[in-house]
Order: C-alpha cells, then structure tokens, then sequence
C-alpha cells in the first residue's frame, strides 16, 4: 500500500511538466499541441531473452529453453540467482541517463508477461490472475528513470500469455502447451494484464502508449505459417478490440498501439478502428530505405488518417541506419531501434562483452563433450551478468553517430585522437558516412528484398558497424582485411609540426599489390607497393618516405588498387 501512495504521489507530481502524447490526424502530439517524433530504443533482452542475443540460438531460441540449458549446469537455484542478478544488472538509471545524452527521446519496453503474472497453467484456481510484483516494480524503476529524463516510456507486450505465433523465439512460445489463439484463458490473462498496467500507470504523462501485442505471427486461415498471406485477421483484430476496450474502462487518456500479422504488418481484413486516440505500428528489417517499402504504411496512414510509428527496427549497418532516420525524418515518422545490449554486438549502441569461459559453455551446449562443472558454469555465467551493467558495456560510439549526427550532417569526424608521430591502427579511420569517412562494397543487408545481395556488411564482425570488414588477429589486435580495389580509408592526423614523415605500414597480402595515399582533396602524397608475404595473417612492414603533414589537422585517405590487402595499422615517424 505504501509503495502504491508514493507512486501515485510521483505520477501526480509529474503533471507540473506534462507532456501527454496523444494523436491529432496523421501526427503524434503533446499537450501543447507540438508535434512528436520518437526517437526510440527497443530494450530488448532484458525481461526477454531471444537465443541470438545470448549467442544460444542455434540450440536454445526461446526463453524457457535457454534457462532449461542453465538449470542444467547450476541447477533451478543457480538459474534463478542468476537471472535476478541479469534483470538487476541489465536496465539501470545510468542506461537511461546514456539513452537521453545520447539523443533518444523515447523507450519501448518489450515486457514478458510472466514477471507480471503466473502462467494458466500455475494458476491454483482457473480464471485466476495471481499479480507479481516483480515486472510492475521493474516497470515502475523504468518509468521514473525515464521520467526524470523527460522520456516517453512505450509499454510493449512482447511475450503475451502463451504466446502470439508461431516465430518461437520472440514470444518464449512453448508449442507444447496452448498458445494465446488457443486459450480463452491465456486471452481473458492477457486483457486483465493490459487492464492492470492501464489502471497503474493511468496518471502518467510519460507513458508514451500501450503496443498491445508484438508481432503476432500465426496462420488463422492461410497458408504461410507466420500469418503474411492472411485476409482476414479476424482473430487478431477482435482480442486487440477487447484489449482496448478494458483499457479504457481505467485510463481514456493513452495512445493504443496496435500490430497487424505476420510480425506485425499484415493489415488486411482491418475493421473499423475502435478507438480515437490510435497508432498503427510496423516493422522494418532488410529491406531498401525508400518510399516503396513504406508504401503500405504511409496509404495506411493516409486512408485511416491516423499515426504510423516503425515500432521496431534494426540489426543492419551504419549506412542502412542513417539511410532510415532520413527517410523516416522525410515522412514525420517515429521509430524504435532494436535491441539494446546483447553479447558480441557491433549493430546495438551498446555491446556486452563475451568471456572464454561463458565461451566454454556454448561450446558444450551446442557440440557437447565434457560437462563443465557446477562451479565453472555459475562463476562464468555471473560474469556475463555482471557484464550487462551499463559501466561494462562497450558503447558503440560509432552506431550512435551514424543515427543522429550523420542524418543531418555529412562532415567526418575523428573516431580517436590520432597524432604524428605516432602508431595508427587502421580500424581507427573516420567517424562519417560512407564516401565521406570511407568507401566500400559491402555495406548493408537486403537479404529479404534480393537474396542474392546478402551481406555481411562488416565481414569479420569486429568493433566497427561500418561497410568496413574489420577483423581479430591471432594475437587479438584488429585489421582490416577483406579489402577490395578501389575502397579507401580516411584518417584525421594531428601533426605536431609541419615536417615530412615517413610511414610504416604493417599489412598482409598474398599477392603483391598496391595502395596509394592522398590528402582528403585528391592531392596524391605517395604510391606504396607492397611484395607478397605469403598469407592473410603472414605480416610485413612496407615503407613510404617523403609524406608531407603541416602541422595541426591533416585528412589524408589510404586507396587498396588491389584486392586482399590486409591492413593493421601505420606507424607515422
């Protein structure tokens, strides 16, 4: 009782600077009437872990899978400990802090509703809905934190009551037992959980809106399994109609977010909207930024004459992410990117760093062996958790540029100090669009719209989320390798005097080949050649003389006329 008096007293404090979304024809707006572009991150992985985030996927995808893998190491205690130690570690006050410097404006919290409730089937009396305090108390930490950072806190049922299709993975969906479309239970749980957060956080203006189900993905009548051929949706669209209905029996006030089929953007069958303060939500991944992969969006908007937001978005390159806030920023369109923390992330704002013996572990799950002991699997996996805390992340500064600065501004800008004389590695080129900061290739993923164009962008999946292929040497320094004539580097030099330097270049190559090295207006300092050493990690040093820097700022660009050059770093002298 006294917990819920001090909430009600904060939320009613909160007033004083309300900023009340609510929806006025096609915009987002707030009490005042200004128009509301979210700036959005999905916290994915924190209440629900999919197998990729944890690298599990190819032997535990769901949620309830991954735990069964850590239960069987250390045990249901062991699991338990470690989970309460991943959800205290894996969203604090300083994640919220780094999200609004950043430039965010707005967090979409992808909820699991079993920190919420108990599942039908724990239930001791059917109909029941035992309340957990846990998940609403998680919510509410967020809700200050976000609060007093003047941020829109977007709830998000991501793992409804038995699960809203058949994408296992991104429900926690056991197919063993019935799913949300087979349960009038699992249903009627999920309304009275709509209704219980609506109830709680009615007084909230910061509460930027309930997105009612996360990509449902289910054949009602159709064919295609994850529900993209379907017509008529009926199903879904009656249980988001109830959802709405008993949220507004508490709270007139929010925005009510809805998601259409097949992960979200199967509209069909869409029967007259329900309710007057809405927003359709989509999704986009892989595919071309243009206005033909909007099209459907954007007639959905003009036809109902209500909002559209890209609820989730993500997993692609630098140059695909600023290619997309410039194209939503054309539209008025708001966004959430995907996900937060995950291990092992170049595509995230942050990354959250593996260990070799949470290394150990993945190996023994997936390719079996020696049992590690109970011991050795609790203390690695503590580590992991310990190793979400905001304070052990990796920020990926280089994400964070290219989805705000570099959608509006096209300079470089140096990604590390770097001085002459001194030793610069070549995975510290610029911080800038592609053709500014650098050239290459490979640079985005459109496997969905062109199979044939699938790319991994940065092949070696190391450091930088650029087209640039960064890769780990045997003696765990970074390279760039993977390198193809005509794509170049640009590297900000801050020389101590105006003199001439000489530079000694460390690369690998098994061909003889060449690059050659200019000032950022074309003007050429030197050509290099560089004799075969005989591998790709077999390295040599190449010298160029006479390379004239003056003193303060120099921008010069180093060009590969030939493929495979590998590059570590170069030492300027």
């Amino acid at each position: 009782m006294k917990r819920a008096i001090l909430l009600s007293a904060f939320l009613l404090s909160q007033f004083g600077t309300s900023q009340l979304l609510k929806t006025q024809g096609e915009k987002i707006i707030n009490d005042k009437g200004e128009n509301i572009q979210l700036r959005g991150l999905g916290l994915g992985g924190w209440m629900l872990q999919e197998g990729y985030m944890l690298k599990t996927a190819d032997f535990a995808g769901p949620q309830y899978k991954i735990k069964e893998k850590i239960a069987e190491l250390i045990g249901e205690d062991g699991m338990n400990e470690f989970y309460k130690a991943y959800l205290k570690n894996g969203i604090t006050r300083q994640d919220i802090d780094f999200l609004k410097k950043a430039g965010f404006n707005s967090i979409r919290l992808p909820m699991h509703y079993n920190l919420y409730t108990l599942p039908i089937e724990k239930e001791s009396k059917k109909g029941e809905n035992t309340w957990l305090e846990e998940g609403f108390k998680m919510t509410d930490d967020l809700l200050k934190w976000c609060a007093d950072n003047k941020m829109y806190l977007i709830l998000d049922l991501h793992a409804a009551p038995g699960g809203q299709g058949n994408d296992v993975n991104i429900s926690d969906n056991d197919k063993s037992k019935p799913s949300l479309w087979e349960s009038e239970e699992n249903q009627k749980k999920t309304i009275a959980l709509w209704k219980k957060l609506a109830e709680r956080y009615k007084d909230s203006p910061w509460i930027g809106g309930y997105d009612l189900i996360n990509e449902p993905n289910i054949n009602f009548t159709g064919k295609n399994i994850n529900g993209t051929d379907e017509m008529s949706n009926a199903p879904l669209w009656k249980l988001q109609k109830e959802i709405t209905e008993a949220i507004r029996t508490v709270d007139k006030k929010h925005i009510i977010i809805i998601e259409g089929n097949g992960w979200g953007n199967n509209y069909n069958g869409l029967t007259p909207l329900w309710d007057n303060n809405m927003v359709f939500s989509f999704h986009k991944y892989w595919n071309n930024n243009d206005d033909a992969t909007l099209k459907f969006a954007l007639d959905l908007r003009e036809k109902h004459k209500i909002p559209i937001w890209l609820g989730e978005t993500g997993e692609n390159s630098n140059v695909w992410f600023t290619e997309l806030i410039q194209l939503l920023d054309k539209h008025n369109i708001g966004y959430a990117f995907w996900p937060m923390k995950k291990i092992d992330n170049i595509a995230g704002i942050t990354n959250v760093k593996i260990t070799p013996e949470y290394q150990k572990l993945l190996d023994y799950w997936k390719n079996g062996g020696e049992k590690p002991s109970k011991e050795f699997a609790k203390k690695a996996l503590m580590q992991i958790a310990e190793n979400y805390k905001f304070s052990n992340v990796e920020v990926k500064n280089d994400v964070i540029d290219a989805m705000f600065r570099q959608t509006k501004d096209g300079s470089t800008k140096p990604f590390k100090n770097l001085q002459a004389p001194g030793k610069i590695f070549a995975t510290d080129y610029d911080l800038g669009r592609m053709g500014s900061a650098y050239s290459d290739k490979d640079f985005i993923n459109l496997w969905v719209s062109d199979p044939a164009k699938r790319s991994e962008w940065n092949s070696g999946n190391q450091l930088r989320n650029d087209g640039v292929d960064i890769y780990r040497t045997k003696d765990n320094e970074y390279y760039v390798g993977k390198t193809e004539s005509g794509e170049w580097l640009q590297y900000t030099i801050n020389s101590k005097a105006d003199k001439t330097y000489t530079f000694d270049i460390k690369y690998a190559s098994e061909n003889d080949a060449k690059i050659r090295i200019e000032d950022a207006s074309g003007k050429l300092l030197t050509t290099v050649s560089l004799a075969s050493t005989g591998g790709n990690e077999i390295w040599k040093t190449a010298s160029a003389k006479g390379i004239h820097l003056k003193k303060g700022e120099n921008k010069i660009r180093i060009y590969f006329e030939n493929d495979g050059v590998n590059m570590n770093y170069f030492e300027v002298r």
